[in-house]
């Protein structure tokens, strides 16, 4: 047996990724394979648009409610579950659709992981210390300088990868995404087509605003309630993603609900300018809106060809 075949649909969130995933696995006898760094955790549902109830029965989900909030789960974890599940799906004689906006997962799925890259972990807690102590902005100031491509590609609240291209700098003098560059990713494992969806900017954030709005009328406060209420921290990783942090913070007393609602919609919106320049990037057949047919047509080409 090959390499398996696999489609991957991604782009920026709120791009419409997840329906046309859906609509190829209706078609194509498909499962989906969550590429998703905020789907994969327990509890976390409304803020991370998982699929619900109705869209898991009709549609088979894989790396979704897979890890407890309080652990990590690493870009390498999540590369040796998603091709076991592809691995899966393919002897069962289905096809496996990956699906998500977290494009280190992609990456890293498609390319394998970067060697080379020391790590040192009282460095790395030293930082860790002095990001909690309130020193966030310093340190993302510090990558901007020291690793700009790599800081233009993270959120501002990615605690984690911050450090670690801050880690691998001060233990080399060689921006971490250099390294990234430099170092050769192991063969492939899968043969794959990429489908990139593309939305003209305004329309982006239109689509944004209306999801965020749609969120917060389906419970989300509630849900991040529970989650509180639960005896998760506020400090723990996904809680400080965007949505969760602002929603916990107005939960705490601060701010309004309409300002923290406005704050999500602002970062969800630079989230989403981070996330085009990445994909600008990535090689992939670009899609707008509205090309089911052409994806569907490109698809069966693809897995035809031997």
């Amino acid at each position: 047996m090959g390499k398996p075949k696999v489609i991957v649909v991604t782009g920026p969130t709120a791009s419409g990724k997840s329906g046309l995933a859906l609509e190829l696995a209706r078609q194509l006898e498909g499962e989906l394979v969550s590429a998703d760094s905020m789907q994969i955790y327990r509890g976390f549902d409304i803020g991370t648009a998982k699929p619900d109830a109705e869209e898991l029965a009709e549609v088979p989900h894989h790396l979704v409610d897979v890890a407890d909030p309080k652990s990590s789960y690493s870009a390498g974890e999540f590369r040796r579950d998603a091709l076991s599940a592809i691995l899966d799906i393919s002897r069962r004689g289905k096809l496996p659709i990956v699906v998500g906006g977290t494009g280190l997962y992609i990456k890293v799925l498609l390319e394998g992981l970067v060697k080379g890259a020391p790590k040192d972990e009282e460095l790395r807690k030293a930082l860790s210390e002095r990001w909690d102590a309130g020193g966030a902005e310093e340190l993302l100031a510090e990558l901007e300088k020291v690793d700009p491509l790599l800081a233009k590609r993270l959120h501002s609240n990615d605690k984690k990868r911050v450090l670690r291209g801050l880690e691998v700098w001060r233990l080399t003098g060689v921006p971490l995404s250099k390294v990234q560059e430099e170092h050769a990713f192991a063969e492939r494992e899968v043969d794959a087509k990429v489908y990139i969806m593309e939305v003209e900017r305004a329309e982006l954030y239109e689509r944004i605003n209306r999801r965020v709005d749609a969120m917060i009328s389906a419970g989300w406060v509630d849900e991040v309630r529970s989650l509180l209420s639960s005896g998760l921290s506020p400090e723990i990783e996904p809680m400080r993603a965007i949505g969760y942090k602002e929603l916990s913070s107005f939960i705490a007393g601060e701010g309004s609900l309409e300002g923290a609602i406005s704050a999500i919609k602002q970062s969800t919106r630079r989230f989403a300018k981070r996330q085009i320049t990445w994909y600008r990037r990535m090689e992939g057949t670009r899609i707008q809106l509205g090309e089911t047919e052409r994806v569907i047509s490109e698809t069966i080409n693809f897995l035809q060809n031997k």
